[in-house]
């Protein structure tokens, strides 16, 4: 059951959340998605949940629909600033004047009021969290900060403390809902409605209520909403939503849509051939959705950092505070108490905690825009550490679309016999090279193949074995004719052979031609350009075939005649030689129709044109919506882009902190600098993290 979490405006807060509910029998994997304020729970753990998150933040609640109003809160916390702003000034104009007359207590009438309306949430949280026992978090160093700075009656400079960070947080959930808009306005691809036709008559209802094998209309300008087959009609679909490619693909009777398409001009009539839940846009959504949950390296270390980071400082502001009193004999207690307070309003890890999520969730729905899916944040930082990239070759490289070449009978036999006996025997294979046979002999004769086919058995890695008009046909490649014994003199021909033997007999090799894909060079020159270190390719193509291939694309080194485990075995050994350990990172790009075990076993799995492919969704850690290899290219950019502004983030926020910190311990900076240097830091990041979104 997928839950809105009402009121959760703090990552620490969600990261607590989260541990606490793995600890919960039943809810150990868990995942709280902060960017998208959702949360899959058991149907029976509601209550449970909700417990849980109750000692935490009493506040949030988990509802399946969120009731509350974004409008309303956006206008209660304004007003709220507002009118403390007001206050503030006053008590700071007047601070001085009020201070050399009887009526001094006027500046506690004013300041006061002004702390406690615009500090109370961060005040009760800090309270609630310390009879927990839950000391050290942003919520408690600010109300030790202020609370001390009252003490030594710098009113003003606390109320300041509490306005700006309540300022600084407005602008992060600003930033964050921002972010958010964007996610669902690539989200907006799911339709909202269904034409159904039934007894003739067109009904509208929701998606989830049709099932597989009924008809929809999709009338033009309307979304495609469920994957299904054009039993009527023709028209040309924007894919962009899916793809990230703006080219109208032309559809008519026959042709498979998927749902998330747009309808162009054409009236459609569709049958179902999967349920919403299954369809193309509900798995597109779905995995947007839970990619924020798979967490980068450096988000692991944040949060750990984040649960040591908070005590420490704690620690030393108490020791700024009582020891220079006590060794130096002009030290004063209230110099050196007002020195650790802008200590602990300088240090609140809020900069690293929100804008480092945010820069990573930002980075995945840029991705998802160019027709890309990158499963988590850890993939996406995968692809920045590049080192090797493997290819496999056919539907990758090449077209993967086979044509004849060459039909060449030997020992008596003639190309007419030799063609339509591998054409018979090949008929029932779904393979490309037999589709391929299978259609030359169409277009050479004006009919299908033709023989009665019995005994028909596919040989995985060699060919096929079937008995037609009582003859038994071999066909496949040469390592099939050897393993069969079939005595041949035809080796290391140039191209992709299918070798042939009737009743053990050899009677000819077919050529057959695969041409390069246009982007393949593109993809090659533009990772060589990106630093990638090594190219291989992998086929279980002939030894020439590969070889030219290679030579053409400029290949590093290439394996040919290889079964889907030699794949994985050389994957394991090419990951083995790349130095500098788990620093640098292998990919392998397939096309994920027969490709699952190795693309499962790479640093970074990657499926090529996966929309309508739920075998490269499934096993891929990537998946390239196109069957365009060059997408590697941009999703490679993307990443590096992704983990560069993340980086900025981590050493402009602690390099801002670590500056101000040693000038407030010097007593150089007041509390003044101290909310820039916590409050601007975090809204600088914050805005900066947010730029990972615009990549055009």
């Amino acid at each position: 059951m997928r839950c809105i979490v009402e009121g959760l405006d703090c990552p620490n807060c969600a990261s607590k959340i989260e541990r606490a509910l793995q600890t919960i029998p039943g809810m150990e994997g868990v995942k709280l998605n902060f960017a998208t304020k959702s949360l899959n729970l058991p149907q029976d753990k509601l209550e449970i949940a909700q417990e849980v998150i109750n000692r935490i933040e009493p506040r949030i609640k988990l509802v399946t629909v969120s009731h509350r109003s974004a409008d309303q809160g956006e206008k209660r916390s304004l007003f709220i600033i507002f009118i403390t702003g007001i206050l503030f000034v006053i008590g700071l104009v007047f601070n001085e004047f009020l201070h050399q007359t009887p009526y001094s207590w006027a500046e506690y009438a004013v300041l006061i009021p002004a702390y406690l309306l615009i500090g109370w949430p961060v005040i009760r949280k800090a309270l609630t969290r310390i009879f927990r026992g839950e000391l050290f978090d942003e919520n408690f160093l600010m109300t030790v900060a202020t609370t001390g700075a009252i003490i030594i009656h710098q009113l003003p400079e606390a109320v300041g403390v509490m306005l700006f960070y309540a300022v600084g947080e407005y602008f992060e959930e600003q930033a964050i809902n921002r972010s958010r808009r964007s996610i669902k306005a690539l989200l907006d691809i799911q339709p909202n409605y269904v034409n159904l036709y039934e007894n003739g008559v067109t009904v509208r209802v929701s998606p989830g209520q049709v099932g597989v094998g009924q008809i929809i209309i999709v009338k033009p300008g309307e979304k495609v909403p469920l994957d299904g087959e054009v039993i009527s009609g023709c028209s040309h679909v924007d894919t962009s939503a899916l793809t990230g490619e703006s080219v109208p693909r032309e559809v008519e009777t026959g042709a498979v849509v998927l749902a998330g398409m747009i309808n162009g001009e054409g009236l459609l009539s569709i049958r179902v051939e999967k349920p919403y839940a299954e369809s193309s846009v509900a798995r597109i959504l779905n995995l947007v959705e839970k990619a924020a949950e798979r967490k980068a390296p450096v988000e692991h270390f944040i949060t750990t950092f984040a649960r040591y980071y908070t005590p420490a400082v704690v620690g030393l502001a108490a020791l700024i505070a009582l020891v220079p009193p006590l060794i130096l004999r002009e030290a004063t207690f209230s110099l050196w108490l007002y020195r650790a307070l802008v200590l602990l309003a300088i240090s609140c890890p809020c900069a690293l905690m929100v804008s480092i999520p945010l820069g990573y969730f930002g980075g995945i729905g840029a991705a998802s825009r160019h027709g890309i899916l990158v499963k988590g944040a850890n993939y996406l930082d995968y692809l920045a550490q590049l080192h090797t990239v493997v290819f496999d070759k056919t539907g990758t490289l090449t077209e993967g679309v086979f044509k004849v070449s060459k039909v060449a009978p030997k020992e008596g036999f003639s190309g007419e016999e030799l063609l339509s006996m591998a054409a018979a025997a090949e008929a029932h294979s779904n393979h490309p090279i037999a589709r391929s046979i299978v259609q030359a002999y169409t277009e050479v004769f004006g009919a299908d193949p033709p023989g009665r086919v019995a005994e028909y058995r596919e040989i995985p890695a060699h060919g096929i074995s079937a008995v037609v008009d009582g003859h038994q046909v071999l066909a496949g490649n040469d390592r099939l004719m050897h393993r069969e014994g079939i005595d041949h003199e035809d080796c290391n021909l140039e191209g992709t052979s299918i070798y042939i033997a009737i009743d053990r007999r050899y009677a000819g090799y077919i050529i057959i031609s695969d041409q390069l894909k246009s982007q393949a060079e593109q993809a090659v020159t533009g990772l060589r350009a990106l630093g990638v270190k090594k190219l291989v390719l992998l086929t279980g193509d002939e030894q020439s075939v590969a070889r030219r291939v290679a030579e053409d694309l400029g290949m590093d080194e290439y394996f040919a005649q290889l079964l889907p485990e030699d794949k994985v075995s050389l994957v394991e050994k090419l990951e083995k030689e790349i130095p500098h350990g788990k620093r640098q990172k292998l990919a392998f790009i397939g096309d994920g129709v027969n490709d699952a075990p190795v693309i499962t076993r790479a640093d970074v799995g990657v499926a090529l044109g996966g929309l309508g492919r739920d075998a490269a969704m499934e096993a891929a850690d990537v998946v390239l919506m196109e069957d365009d290899p060059g997408k590697l290219v941009k999703a490679v950019e993307l990443g590096r882009r992704t983990r560069r502004i993340v980086r900025e983030n981590i050493f402009l926020a602690l390099g801002v902190k670590a500056f101000f910190i040693v000038l407030g311990t010097i007593g150089v900076a007041g509390i003044w600098e101290a909310v820039f240097a916590d409050v601007g830091v975090t809204v600088l990041a914050v805005l900066n993290a947010i730029r990972t979104m615009r990549v055009k």
